[in-house]
């Protein structure tokens, strides 16, 4: 099964192309472009490059969020629209459930996602790992960085590994908070479109959740947009 998977939830745009478990394909870019001018042409490099085309595909995947709001909806968006035209089926992960499966871990391992949402708050996600997958924990977090924590706290009984750009943010206030910590290294913390074709594939085959499967977008708090027109029509 050949699966293309897209994330766009972060500052990388990264695209992956998986047969059955094997990375066949893979790129990504950081830069001043958005993702809207880079995503597309990375699409047509990718198969300019393989022996196989758009329509060889039988799984589309992208991150659903939390992230940058426009981000995640350039990739829903596209993945979207090739699971349209191509009627082939697709699947939506959170960023961090993506995030959880760039740490390689042992049956029974916890893996804390942590991603930046600025101003102290973050977005988090406790992740156990359970026959070659990881399970959520719990429900998704959007809270100061302090509260997210506090709850984490009740699973410090064992060791946990924090991955993410709200791991690298706040390293020293976590390894402050946990005595059994580890910290992810380096590009572990950065999204990536091939843990979310990971994530994707074994969820193809073992979920029968349709909100879990659903591509709509998981943003988890609102955007500064919506914050300010309910502010304003507060004020009226």
């Amino acid at each position: 099964m050949k699966t293309l998977s897209i994330d766009t939830s972060s500052n990388i745009c990264s695209i992956a192309i998986l047969d059955d478990n094997k990375i066949i394909y893979e790129d990504f870019i950081s830069d001043k472009l958005t993702h809207s001018e880079n995503l597309m042409p990375m699409v047509q490099k990718a198969f300019d490059s393989l022996p196989i085309n758009l329509s060889d595909i039988d799984l589309y995947a992208c991150s659903k969020g939390p992230g940058s709001f426009t981000g995640i909806r350039i990739g829903v968006a596209t993945i979207c629209a090739f699971r349209d035209f191509y009627n082939k089926p697709a699947i939506g992960i959170s960023s961090l459930e993506g995030l959880a499966y760039n740490i390689s871990s042992a049956n029974d391992a916890l893996v804390c996602s942590i991603i930046d949402a600025k101003n102290n708050n973050v977005y988090a996600g406790l992740f156990k790992y359970e026959e070659n997958h990881y399970f959520l924990v719990n429900k998704y977090m959007s809270d100061n960085i302090n509260n997210v924590l506090e709850t984490v706290k009740n699973y410090a009984n064992k060791d946990i590994t924090f991955v993410g750009s709200g791991a690298q943010l706040f390293a020293e206030l976590i390894q402050n908070n946990f005595n059994n910590c580890t910290i992810a290294k380096d590009e572990e913390n950065n999204s990536s479109a091939v843990s979310i074709a990971k994530a994707a594939i074994y969820k193809h085959f073992n979920c029968n959740s349709n909100e879990e499967l659903s591509l709509s977008p998981l943003y988890l708090k609102k955007s500064s947009a919506e914050i300010e027109l309910e502010k304003k029509l507060k004020e009226n």
